[in-house]
């Protein structure tokens, strides 16, 4: 089923609201102004700002699914080549303003976590959709290159993400989105060591 043009431009400034401003600081008359549309519109598609943020998590969900797959398996056959690929790739995806890297999900269940338990757990499946992707590729990088270490695939993929997602809370609150080049650069640095062939073997 297509969209209609207009509930998809409602989603997308919803999302890059959030990103800029945060959900509660969000009216949506802004949104209505973003997207370039009328309040009327807004009601035709959404009750409510919570029916529309349900609606970007969901859109922000399908965004982040695959994001492991665009590290290409062709261009990276080994799957520990493809695990670092990923983490290069997620440090470049921070640049340009604020509201072009900053992750909807990750600020959306800082701000309302206690408060939107049904968009908290949204936002939240979306990071564990990824994070399950993310495991299943190390899972295969481990297999190809067995390594020492009582630790799971699923905790890797975890600590993966929590640094992500520190890395931006830090990069928001200096804005200045070098910390969390910094912070990507250590955790590569990381995962690279911690996949070193010498002397790791299982």
């Amino acid at each position: 089923m297509v969209e209609h043009p207009s509930r998809t431009k409602l989603v997308d400034a919803a999302i890059d609201l959030v990103r800029g401003k945060g959900y509660n600081a969000m009216r949506v008359e802004d949104v209505c102004a973003a997207a370039g549309v009328t309040k009327g519109s807004f009601f035709h598609h959404f009750k409510a700002k919570d029916d529309l943020a349900l609606a970007a998590a969901d859109a922000w969900r399908e965004r982040a699914r695959g994001l492991c797959d665009t590290v290409s398996a062709a261009r990276y056959p080994d799957p520990r080549d493809r695990l670092f690929a990923y983490l290069d790739l997620r440090r470049e995806l921070i640049a340009g303003e604020l509201v072009d890297w900053t992750c909807f999900a990750g600020t959306m269940i800082q701000e309302i976590h206690l408060t939107h338990p049904d968009l908290r757990d949204a936002c939240q499946q979306s990071i564990a959709e990824h994070t399950g992707e993310l495991a299943a590729l190390i899972e295969a990088a481990r297999r190809r290159h067995p390594v020492a270490g009582d630790w799971t695939a699923d905790s890797l993929a975890l600590h993966v993400q929590a640094v992500i997602q520190g890395a931006l809370v830090l990069a928001k609150g200096r804005q200045d989105p070098a910390v969390a080049h910094q912070a990507l650069d250590h955790l590569g640095r990381y995962v690279r060591q911690l996949f070193a062939a010498e002397g790791n073997a299982a």
